[in-house]
């Protein structure tokens, strides 16, 4: 006799599920539960073993078992509304009402004062609850790493998942709020994550504001636009991504900085290593100090 195939019924592929309620629908025994085809997500919480268990899945699954009035905030709220800022192995953050119990593995819970206003009521598991876009960007911004979070917040500035001036009313409400900060140095013209990166690193180590995204122009002729500038002193910095190794990219990039330099600009390059080890990242600032001249 042949091999008997898995039971798997297609109710409950493809989306977590409470385990007791497919049982209690004769869907699946608790043995064929316990067996190879299913992943334990949360206590009572299964899912399609065959599925990748990505941050957004861990995200539904924690939706089924959510307090009332809880909800997820934050990237865990991001990455529910299509914007992957979330590490897959981050846990997903849940905000409850104050004295909830909600302990699970995986879940990093806040107890705190949830207006309904701030909820966007979900659809278990496919739509899970999720803070307004005002109060997961004010999540987000309270994270101990600062060019982390100005960096995401650029990021859903950038997208258009929240408003630029949407976050004045909460400033100005906590005003010395680390999330505060974070939101007033955000800036939605970064085009990518580590642009962002870049941007704040840069007026850390103590450069003049530098302009994302700025556009270069030679009378009526458009010549680049550039990653960073300071437009008073000439000055750009580019960003080489993963892109840049691209096949025929290195021919447009020299003829787009040769366009540059007859422009009158000088153009600084950085790479994701100049971004990581603190000595070539020096290095560049060096660099900028050099070519944008002493500080008025």
């Amino acid at each position: 006799m042949g091999k008997r195939r898995p039971h798997r019924p297609e109710e409950l592929l493809g989306r977590p599920f409470r385990g007791s309620t497919a049982i209690r629908r004769g869907l699946i025994t608790a043995d064929q539960l316990g067996g190879r085809s299913w992943r334990r997500i949360h206590h009572d919480v299964y899912v399609d073993a065959t599925l990748p268990v990505d941050h957004l899945l861990r995200c539904q699954a924690a939706s089924l078992i959510l307090p009332a009035g809880a909800a997820l905030s934050g990237r865990s709220a991001a990455c529910v509304e299509g914007l992957p800022i979330a590490d897959d192995r981050a846990p997903v953050s849940v905000l409850v009402p104050p004295g909830t119990r909600f302990a699970h593995q995986g879940c990093a819970t806040r107890q705190v004062f949830l207006p309904p206003t701030h909820i966007r009521p979900g659809n278990p598991p496919v739509r899970p609850p999720v803070t307004i876009p005002q109060r997961t960007a004010w999540e987000i911004a309270r994270e101990p790493d600062l060019v982390e979070a100005v960096a995401a917040v650029d990021y859903l500035l950038h997208r258009n998942y929240l408003r630029t001036g949407a976050m004045d009313a909460w400033v100005a409400a906590h005003p010395r709020a680390r999330a505060a900060t974070v939101i007033a140095l955000a800036d939605g013209r970064a085009e990518s994550l580590p642009e962002s990166r870049v941007r704040i690193r840069l007026k850390l180590a103590g450069l003049p504001e530098a302009v994302p995204q700025h556009e270069i122009w030679s009378g009526r002729t458009f010549v680049a636009r550039v990653d960073l500038a300071w437009p008073a002193a000439k000055v750009a910095l580019e960003y080489d991504g993963a892109h840049h190794a691209e096949y025929g990219q290195f021919a447009r990039d020299r003829a787009r900085l040769n366009r540059l330099v007859e422009a009158g600009w000088t153009v600084i390059h950085m790479t994701a290593a100049d971004l990581r080890e603190p000595i070539l990242f020096g290095q560049i600032v060096d660099q900028l100090r050099a070519a944008l001249g002493p500080r008025r």
